[in-house]
């Protein structure tokens, strides 16, 4: 595979869609309801749209969309950083070499099984497996070490990791299919800017500095196998409207070429992080505005792939951005290896960015519990084969909401007995009364109250 990223034909997309008319905009706003995406040049469009009343009605149908596919699930998973060793020097990035006052850390197993049990004491069944890039401190038969650690680790209360998705360097084929055979469910990563001088300023040494690399290791994935893949960029190093459109490149060239696009899209913005110059003054900062108006966008120009918010973001932007298109979120998180089992006031010296919403995992549920939003923590697609291709084909005619909901509303029935706090717990039974209340289709109104009287007297792990 070579660069498909061309920065000039971006550019040009955005000159050309540069201060488009109303009623363009209006006919690909209607385009994007048929739920069946958005090409570069019509994406350039709507990111070049500045008019208020215009905006306005992207994120009226960016939530049509999102209600539409995803209904009002959230996903929730718990980031797991096991080594921040790096031998790259990201501007950006906590963990990157020239940082000698990080306190620089890697895990044990039984480090790792401490930290699992903590996260699955805030009532987690998901996890994002991260590291640094280090050929000794962080290497793959370590990082699969540790997967298999996490996933052998139990708790008291049905206390278990049910899918781990990792987000690691990029590999060659036969390393990417080792990887797989460890069980994983997404791999993740973000090639952080498709701007290529923006690149290289952002990545002066190391193996991170090779474009090409990272922006071909998913299809590499795919030839292994590895059929659910998530992009990201980090929004803040270059032009919002570019980043945006080069993700869509990118996730389209993955589906003409591999027969199926990206399972997610990850949209973290840059936040400060210890001894990183870029992250503590972005080089192109991203407004609020210009955040929601981005993941707006994104939903409407590709509607079936899921969209991820990090805990990087405030409660406040996270609250606003739910409706407008992201179906998966991290809560209570930590980005120092260690912090779970023993967070600390010097937890920032050896983190990779610092947080802006740090509330516990039940404080986040809690607030979207009462907002109407179904918190859930499934892993049956994974479990069931339901990924690649065989997702989409559910997913484009809507069929996959059948499962989604169902699981979802039991899943949390088992948070609501195991680990939610008695507030949580009353606004969570609520919830799912309501919602049993309301689901249309008598079968699977039965099978739903049947189920979720069977995780009350202590079944567990119910899905379909």
């Amino acid at each position: 595979m070579k660069d498909f990223i061309r920065d000039t034909e971006i550019e040009e997309l955005l000159r050309k869609a540069g201060s488009p008319d109303r009623k363009q905009v209006l006919e690909i706003i209607a385009k994007s309801r048929e739920l069946k995406g958005l090409a570069p040049e019509e994406t350039a469009v709507l990111l070049q749209t500045d008019d208020p009343e215009l905006i306005l009605a992207i994120y009226e149908t960016a939530r049509e969309i999102k209600q539409s596919i995803y209904g009002n699930r959230l996903v929730l998973f718990a980031p797991l950083y096991i080594a921040n060793y790096c031998s790259n020097n990201c501007l950006y990035c906590g963990f990157r070499r020239d940082n000698k006052e990080l306190n620089r850390v890697a895990l044990s197993m039984e480090q790792v099984a401490e930290e699992v049990r903590a996260i699955e004491r805030e009532g987690h069944k998901r996890l994002l497996m991260l590291c640094g890039e280090h050929p000794s401190r962080s290497s793959l038969d370590y990082f699969i070490e540790a997967i298999e650690t996490a996933y052998a680790t139990h708790t008291e209360e049905g206390g278990e990791i049910r899918r781990i998705n990792v987000e690691i360097a990029p590999m060659n084929v036969p390393d990417f299919k080792r990887l797989k055979a460890a069980n994983i469910g997404t791999y993740v990563l973000f090639q952080e800017t498709y701007h290529h001088e923006t690149y290289r300023a952002m990545h002066p040494h190391g193996p991170k500095a090779d474009f090409a690399w990272r922006l071909t290791a998913m299809h590499r994935a795919q030839e292994a196998g590895i059929d659910d893949v998530g992009l990201g960029a980090l929004f803040g190093l270059y032009d919002y409207r570019y980043e945006v459109l080069g993700l869509l490149i990118h996730a389209r060239t993955l589906e003409a070429d591999c027969g199926v696009g990206p399972h997610t899209i990850s949209i973290p913005r840059l936040e400060p992080a210890f001894n990183a110059p870029a992250a503590s003054s972005p080089p192109r900062p991203v407004s609020d505005e210009e955040f929601k108006k981005l993941v707006a966008i994104i939903r409407m120009a590709v509607p079936y792939t899921g969209m991820i918010l990090s805990t990087r973001e405030s409660p406040e932007i996270r609250t606003a951005v739910f409706e407008l298109g992201i179906s998966q979120i991290s809560a209570g998180s930590r980005t120092n290896p260690g912090g779970y089992a023993k967070d600390s006031s010097e937890g920032f010296r050896a983190a990779q960015f610092n947080l802006g919403d740090t509330r516990t995992a039940d404080e986040v549920i809690h607030d979207i519990t009462t907002r109407g939003h179904i918190p859930s923590f499934c892993t049956a697609c994974y479990r069931l084969g339901r990924t690649g291709r065989d997702f989409m084909d559910l997913a484009k005619p809507g069929l996959i909401q059948h499962f989604c909901r169902s699981n979802a509303m039991m899943t949390f029935k088992e948070y609501l007995m195991d680990y939610a706090s008695p507030r949580t717990k009353e606004v969570g039974e609520q919830l799912l009364a309501g919602l049993v209340e309301r689901t249309e289709k008598l079968e699977t109104r039965q099978i739903l109250i049947e189920r979720l009287g069977r995780i009350e007297r202590g079944e567990r792990d119910l899905f379909i």
